[in-house]
């Protein structure tokens, strides 16, 4: 039982550029050591070259998109019951599958080795949106491992 009240969640103030919140989520998670303009520059340079690449779409779109395609439905919790742990399928919070897919595209754009992270970035999330990549591939990946495991299902609390 919780002894003190809980923190109140801050609302993420959206970027000034294209005012959205899920870029300047993305900068907060590329920010590295409290370098928040150097990342600043690395998203809103990957935008760019979404721009650049894909001439007739909006790249805060391509982005929106490529995360709606990477955001996992479903994922395994371990669950210890009598001795025995189990992997238990359960369903991805909205704000988790958000944290889950920008995690997945920034760790596979950096995975990407002899290219700048501007570009990779670029490149992973041109990828989500046209349904391929390493983060699709995580993501289908976690969906098969959440349906595996569909029979310890009746395990969830």
């Amino acid at each position: 039982m919780a002894r003190r009240h809980r923190a109140e969640k801050r609302e993420l103030i959206p970027d000034p550029r294209y005012n959205s919140p899920v870029v300047a989520y993305m900068i907060n998670c590329v920010m590295e050591r409290g370098k928040k303009s150097v990342a600043a520059k690395i998203v809103y340079g990957a935008l760019e070259d979404i721009q650049a690449q894909l001439k007739d779409e909006d790249p805060v779109h391509v982005f929106t998109t490529a995360i709606e395609n990477v955001s996992p439905r479903l994922e395994v919790k371990s669950r210890r019951v009598g001795g025995a742990t189990y992997q238990v399928p359960l369903e991805v919070k909205p704000k988790r599958q958000i944290a889950l897919a920008t995690r997945w595209l920034i760790a596979y754009a950096g995975n990407r080795k002899g290219v700048p992270m501007r570009k990779a970035l670029a490149n992973e999330v041109i990828d989500a949106f046209k349904g391929q990549g390493a983060a699709i591939k995580k993501r289908d990946d976690t969906h098969k491992m959440a349906q595996a495991n569909k029979a310890f299902a009746h395990y969830r609390w």
